[in-house]
């Protein structure tokens, strides 16, 4: 269990030079939950960003299905998907209590409605010319109906499950962020205002800026990169 405060980590990283290491891609929402997590956590890694056209063989040796994230303990375990990832780092060290245990049997049916039914539709919205079968639009409204939902959660607090961030919210923003970036004339033309509030409230947020700072795609031999200090050693 990694309790010691950050500046205890640092000064740890710099006598060992080992950490865990983090594969990600910059603009996939997965990879972004994932930053949030280590972010929320102030859990450092490693960060590896790659190029989804040129993976490095790295990667793909520890995880042939090539998708980002993915996780290289210092053990040797890896792990694959970004849930997984978020949730072993904040129970690592949860200071903000985003696994708060009153709201995680909520959190984790609005996080799998997002992954599997909202994600269906905003894949087929983002890309309606590859999927024929419907117009844009009526992919569109399909994704509403989880803006709805979300909507409504948003009239009861200021997160969406309490008044303070829980694993759902930095769970799903990333891909309501990319359902409004479809059109965001659209998106902000809809009537769902607190939830549009909430997203901009997110873009805003420091720990999200931060989890979207620009790297170069990783080679071997760069100097190491940590996340969230963004430092190199």
């Amino acid at each position: 269990m990694y309790r010691a405060s950050l500046k205890n980590q640092i000064r740890k990283i710099s006598m060992t030079s080992s950490l865990h290491c983090l594969y990600s891609f910059r603009r996939c929402p997965y990879a972004m939950r994932a930053r949030l997590g280590l972010l929320f956590a102030d859990f450092p890694v490693e960060l590896r960003e790659v190029t989804l056209k040129n993976k490095p063989p790295q990667m793909l040796d520890i995880s042939p299905k090539g998708t980002v994230p993915v996780l290289q303990r210092i053990d040797g375990t890896v792990l694959e998907e970004s849930l997984e990832i978020m949730f072993w780092a904040l129970e690592q060290q949860d200071p903000q209590q985003l696994l708060d245990a009153q709201f995680l049997h909520q959190a984790n049916a609005l996080i799998e409605q997002n992954d599997n039914e909202f994600k269906h539709w905003l894949n087929r919205y983002k890309y309606a010319d590859r999927h024929l079968e419907m117009t844009q639009i009526e992919y569109r409204q399909k994704g509403e109906v989880f803006l709805q939902v979300l909507e409504d959660l948003l009239t009861k607090h200021a997160y969406l499950l309490a008044d303070n961030v829980t694993i759902a919210d930095i769970a799903i923003m990333p891909f309501v962020r990319q359902f409004a970036h479809v059109d965001r004339t659209v998106f902000y033309s809809l009537p769902y205002p607190k939830l549009q509030l909430w997203l901009q409230q997110w873009l805003a947020h420091p720990l999200f800026l931060q989890a979207m700072t620009k790297f170069q795609p990783w080679q071997e031999g760069d100097e190491m990169v940590i996340f969230p200090t963004i430092k190199t050693i």
